[in-house]
């Protein structure tokens, strides 16, 4: 059996886990694993072969990764017959988180960005249907906390569209984020930080919400996998605990006195570094070993 054929049996094991069960409520606890985006100049004839058409690029990635984290939305709104595209080209299980645009995380009065918000919701992102995942809303490094004014913002964003729910997770990268204050604001809302795995940026594993959200930016193009074996291994631990309710005792926690609810979370984890030739390589390493315990 080749690698490939071995990959996407670790990859069926997830998508198995992500369908519902026979109540018809979709299982808690999943683990999605993915990249940012999919055109990526350097990734073709390193992870698309060489001559596949751009156009068939996303149903590839989507065939041996089970999330990607969209960009392209957070500089400018999309069609809603672009959502039903790319939903059309990805098997069951499969997700997309989308950032938020930057009209509604990039101002100085965040409670103001009510018409942004409403018009990323208004543009046609409920045609994913089971393929909308998070909503990442991500701030700039300049932006400060301030409780008010963010509690302001997290207010203005609902929990549902046209009555599916939505889930919102919060990206932060400013050190006065890192707070008792900002994590009860956040548990308040119910919506959870992202663990950032960043060098310069606050990495913050405290508990929130009812899902995880991690992105991966300390991978190193000069590592065929980017983060090397042992990494992977503790990583995949890490979103393990993660799903069972845990918060893994090696992350950084900002009020690490509080003991979340252990209930089962979904996890989202996207491997995103600088270089990112080695981004799709180390999520299916992570997939591998996520698989081989199902």
């Amino acid at each position: 059996m080749t690698r490939l054929h071995h990959h996407n049996d670790h990859l069926a094991c997830l998508r198995d886990s992500h369908m519902t069960s026979k109540s018809g409520k979709a299982r808690s606890g999943q683990i999605h694993i993915g990249i940012g985006g999919w055109t990526f100049e350097p990734w073709r004839g390193v992870f698309y072969p060489k001559g596949l058409p751009h156009a068939k690029e996303l149903g590839y990635a989507a065939e041996r990764l089970s999330s990607i984290e969209v960009n392209g939305t957070f500089y400018r709104s999309q069609t809603p017959a672009t959502f039903r595209k790319w939903a059309s080209e990805v098997p069951d299980g499969f997700v997309f988180a989308l950032k938020g645009p930057r009209f509604a995380v990039n101002r100085r009065v965040l409670r103001d960005a009510g018409d942004s918000i409403k018009r990323f919701l208004d543009s046609g992102i409920g045609e994913l249907g089971d393929h909308l995942g998070p909503l990442l809303w991500q701030f700039a490094p300049t932006k400060k906390f301030e409780p008010a004014d963010f509690g302001g913002f997290l207010e203005l964003l609902p929990d549902k569209l046209d009555g599916r729910r939505l889930r919102h997770v919060i990206e932060v990268r400013h050190d006065s984020f890192a707070t008792p204050d900002f994590i009860s604001l956040l548990r308040r809302f119910a919506m959870p930080a992202v663990y950032t795995d960043h060098a310069r940026y606050p990495n913050i594993a405290d508990l929130t919400g009812d899902f995880v959200y991690a992105r991966l930016q300390r991978g190193k193009d000069s590592v065929p996998t980017a983060y090397p074996p042992k990494e992977l291994d503790a990583w995949a631990a890490r979103l393990r605990l993660w799903t069972q309710g845990k918060a893994p005792p090696d992350l950084p926690m900002v009020a690490g006195t509080h003991k979340p609810q252990a209930t089962r979370r979904d996890v989202f984890a996207y491997v995103i570094h600088e270089g990112k030739v080695r981004a799709p390589a180390a999520a299916m390493a992570l997939i591998e070993r996520i698989g081989k315990r199902g």
